[in-house]
């Protein structure tokens, strides 16, 4: 029998253990589900969090992509305009500069034209002028060779006469005494 009371002690507390402990059991897992239905609850509601912020995070960040592009864009825009308005005044620049080279080389040729024209003018006058120098010392000449060829003729003359008989006085007649 001591045998008997320690089975059925042990027996006893294991149907009062078992007792409690399914009703335990019982109201565990309904604290359990409670529980991992409110961490459910509260992981969806993160997740949830969690999506709204990255939702906006990817908003902003696509918004923030957007300006910057567009920002980009403009700069770009910017940049191509201001280039095009250099170039723009570069070839206009140029177009005038070679206006101008044109027209000076029309002046330059004109000029030259001219320049050449009163060279030769002047190289006409100054042949001209050298051909009057020419016959001016020529008939200085002449006119030289001419005083000479009359003084020449003069003195030839004169000898001539001085040596003529007829330039001579007659001889005083002999004197009749």
């Amino acid at each position: 029998m001591k045998k008997w009371i320690y089975l059925i002690s042990v027996g006893g507390m294991l149907a009062i253990f078992m007792f409690f402990y399914f009703a335990h059991v019982k109201e565990a897992e309904i604290k359990e589900r409670e529980r991992a239905a409110e961490a459910a609850k509260k992981a969806q509601e993160e997740a949830d969090r969690k999506a709204a912020i990255e939702a906006k995070a990817r908003e902003d960040a696509e918004r923030r992509a957007r300006e910057r592009a567009e920002a980009e864009a403009k700069k770009e825009a910017d940049r191509l305009a201001k280039w095009e308005a250099e170039n723009k005044k570069i070839k206009d620049a140029t177009d005038e500069m070679n206006a101008k080279a044109e027209a000076y080389s029309k002046q330059i040729s004109a000029l030259e034209v001219e320049l050449n024209r009163l060279r030769t003018e002047k190289e006409k006058l100054n042949r001209e002028a050298f051909e009057f120098a020419k016959q001016v010392e020529q008939a200085r000449i002449a006119k030289r060779n001419a005083e000479l060829e009359i003084q020449r003729m003069t003195d030839m003359i004169a000898r001539r006469a001085a040596e003529s008989s007829l330039t001579r006085a007659p001889a005083p007649p002999p004197s009749r005494s």
